[in-house]
């Protein structure tokens, strides 16, 4: 199979996931339904999770539409892919700045592994948005040959 060919359908597998992924984790009891977050931060989640959604559909539709050339759609994609891990990233940077925290007592818990005897505390989100920014580099790297 050409190698391009699989990038493409790898990325598009990604910017799937994104979308339907972030539908599944954000509209649920523990965000968007969350008794405990005010109403304004719940619209907020919604209004996020479907710009997310239609993000995917705009970029699966750029990887396999005509409306640019196959290169510039698919790296028009992979870049509006990256933009949430990448945004995700700065968040947590900020994070202390506006009081913020990566999870909620009422989300999905920690990762609890043991590293070299020693007790670790993986946030999911973090291990699902950097192994994002790895694949997207492996295949943009990949679909250049």
């Amino acid at each position: 199979m050409e190698q391009r060919f699989v990038c493409r359908v790898l990325l598009s597998l990604l910017c799937g996931v994104q979308g339907v992924a972030t539908i599944a984790i954000d509209l649920n009891r523990t965000h968007a339904t969350n008794p405990g977050w005010v109403r304004h931060a719940r619209f907020h989640v919604v209004w996020q999770t479907l710009t997310m959604a239609l993000l995917a559909v705009v970029e699966v539709g750029l990887i396999w539409g005509k409306i640019v050339g196959e290169g510039t759609g698919f790296y028009l994609a992979l870049v509006l892919a990256g933009l949430s891990p990448v945004a995700f990233l700065l968040a947590w940077v900020a994070r202390k700045s506006f009081d913020g925290a990566l999870s909620d007592p009422n989300g999905i818990p920690s990762l609890r592994v043991t590293f070299f005897r020693r007790e670790r505390s993986l946030d999911m989100n973090m291990v699902a948005v950097v192994t994002a920014m790895l694949f997207l580099a492996v295949i943009g790297l990949a679909y250049r040959g």
